[in-house]
């Protein structure tokens, strides 16, 4: 099984820090590979760059009354939420459809709905 894991080319995990600039201010973010090439998927499907993309993601955090403080770890969860959202069908696999135009509503209704099903006594949906 770690086969899969294990075998896959190292460069996927090899760390690097790219900076950007986020209202103005010029940061760094260090992520692994796998996850720019996310990102850099997710930020394509909606015309978006990636310093766009990451701009965004920022911007909207913030806007939500979220505190990112470990930026690069939401970054990390958005890639891993993108991916699982393919999976169940929530999001398109078909690239040229972009995520702007998707109902993000009822998608979290439905994702809410199924972490009450799997997992009662946990609060997944604050």
């Amino acid at each position: 099984m770690c086969q899969l894991f294990v075998g896959a080319n190292k460069r996927l995990w090899e760390n690097h820090t790219r900076s950007v600039r986020i209202d103005g201010y010029s940061t760094s973010v260090r992520l692994e590979e796998f996850y720019w090439q996310v990102l850099t998927e997710v930020g394509a499907r909606d015309g978006l760059s990636l310093g766009q993309l990451i701009t965004r993601l920022y911007l909207e955090t913030v806007e939500a009354g979220h505190d990112p403080e470990n930026f690069a770890s939401f970054l990390r969860v958005c890639c891993g939420r993108y991916l699982a959202l393919q999976l169940s069908g929530d999001i398109p696999t078909d690239q040229t459809k972009d995520i702007a135009s998707l109902d993000a509503t009822s998608i979290l209704a439905r994702e809410t709905a199924k972490s009450k099903e799997h997992f009662p006594n946990i609060d997944l949906a604050s």
